[in-house]
């Protein structure tokens, strides 16, 4: 991992009698804590709170993906339109898009514990709305749309939350490695959750799959209330008052590397991350496989991106921003091979690598984004990352549904991948003119690859 600067390391708050401290309360990455030694790919589970945190979204993730499925699927059936599809997705992220910057503040000013207790029991309720409303038989369309962007609300301020949260329970020397298992945990219940989702919904309708995240969102309620997380040091807590969002973006706009990360976020946000509703228009009007297909499909995402994810577990530094742009540029390819897969099968292999890549990518710019940003920051810039990520899919949820609606699904995915590609290399070649780097081509007998970046007066 890349040496972060000696003011943004997390140290230990001293104790007058360590001896009786019990273990569990120790802290890992001290190295005087005599706490048991994991694998490299698991370093963060080192710490007690955070293996406890990490149990609760197993639980949640599965149950958060069936929702997704649920709901789209729902949509689908009860308008017959994938823009409508589009639409509940976007109204989920618009709440991000308009108040993102908000839910940092709150994630820097307010115990994060206290806060995750109350998002988690709200979104509980939503779920057993929907629930309910499904298994009655009184669901309409407008209840979708109204309760997905109660949930958009909330998320404002849980995700920005959660991630600070982790960097609070691992300290700076796990937060890479924290954030890769949280996504392979993230993409486990995306490979578990579509499948239990769509034979759920086959056998007895969209309402026990929304019941079943509101317990999982329960579960994480109580996981959370039994955590101990150590008091964050004085330094490292937001000061509070006016200019609080100023300080945050004067910050990302002088550090080139936060900077240039949710730049890239936006590109993928806006044109890379439109799957569900993509998917659903493969599974309904191109491959005709149904429910069982659009399961499928999503399933067949997440196992690349689980690989991704492992892969990235096993790397202790922080990727620099090249390989991000690189990844991007990989993501956009597979999208454009991807839409013109002659069968279900090769139009899975191809989900399979844009899993990848996609994981690849997010797991890179969210650890560099947490292990540049000062602490005293972190919350507020990492809601300006997310606001961008998510939010852009609210731009480009309805934007897509109603492209596949006029030009088809082979088109509209095939449009996406060239954009992502096309921005991803304008800005990797932005950088490198700034940077003043350049490639060079070297054909002489070497092993290693012949392209190289070096300094543009080498």
């Amino acid at each position: 991992m890349s040496a972060a600067p000696a003011e943004h390391v997390r140290t230990a708050p001293s104790s007058p009698t360590p001896s009786l401290a019990p273990l569990s309360d120790l802290d890992p990455a001290d190295p005087e804590a005599p706490a048991r030694r994991w694998p490299r790919s698991f370093a963060a589970l080192e710490v007690r709170d955070y293996r406890l945190y990490l149990t609760s979204q197993m639980v949640a993730t599965t149950g958060l993906w069936m929702q997704r499925i649920a709901q789209d699927w729902l949509v689908l059936e009860l308008t017959g339109s994938v823009t409508a599809v589009g639409v509940a997705v976007a109204l989920q992220f618009l709440p991000m898009l308009m108040f993102g910057l908000f839910g940092g503040v709150v994630a820097d000013r307010f115990p994060k514990r206290t806060i995750l207790i109350v998002t988690q029991s709200t979104l509980a309720a939503v779920a057993t709305t929907l629930g309910v409303l499904a298994l009655t038989g009184a669901v309409e369309a407008w209840h979708v749309y109204v309760l997905a962007f109660v949930l958009g609300m909330v998320t404002v301020v849980d995700n920005p939350t959660r991630q600070v949260f982790v960097s609070e329970l691992v300290g700076q020397a796990h937060i890479r490695n924290a954030v890769s298992l949280n996504s392979s945990v993230f993409q486990l219940g995306a490979l578990v959750g579509p499948a239990v989702s769509g034979a759920l919904i086959h056998a007895v309708g969209q309402g026990w799959s929304f019941l079943i995240n509101a317990a999982s969102c329960l579960v994480v309620v109580i996981m959370v209330a039994v955590i101990r997380p150590r008091p964050v040091p004085a330094h490292e807590r937001a000061t509070g008052g006016r200019g609080e969002l100023r300080e945050a973006l004067r910050y990302i706009g002088r550090t080139s590397e936060v900077g240039w990360s949710i730049a890239l976020a936006a590109t993928i946000g806006l044109f890379g991350l439109n799957m569900p509703v993509i998917l659903a228009a493969f599974a309904d009007h191109v491959f005709s496989t149904g429910v069982r297909g659009y399961s499928l499909f999503n399933s067949l995402s997440a196992v690349g991106a689980l690989a991704g994810a492992i892969l990235s577990a096993r790397r202790q530094s922080v990727p620099r921003l090249r390989a991000l742009t690189s990844n991007l540029v990989l993501l956009g390819g597979g999208l454009m091979l991807a839409a013109f897969a002659p069968s279900v099968w090769v139009f899975g292999a191809a989900l399979v690598a844009v899993g990848f890549c996609t994981l690849q990518f997010l797991t890179g710019a969210n650890s560099l984004v947490q292990t540049t940003a000062a602490p005293a920051l972190r919350g507020r810039v990492m809601g300006v990352y997310l606001l961008v990520l998510l939010g852009g899919q609210a731009l480009g949820g309805p934007c897509v549904g109603w492209l596949i609606d006029h030009y088809g699904a082979r088109a509209s995915m095939f449009g996406c991948g060239t954009l992502v590609a096309l921005v991803s290399v304008a800005a990797g070649l932005v950088m490198a003119r700034r940077s003043h780097l350049t490639v060079e081509l070297e054909l002489r007998g070497s092993s290693r690859l012949p392209l190289h970046i070096v300094p543009a007066h080498h």
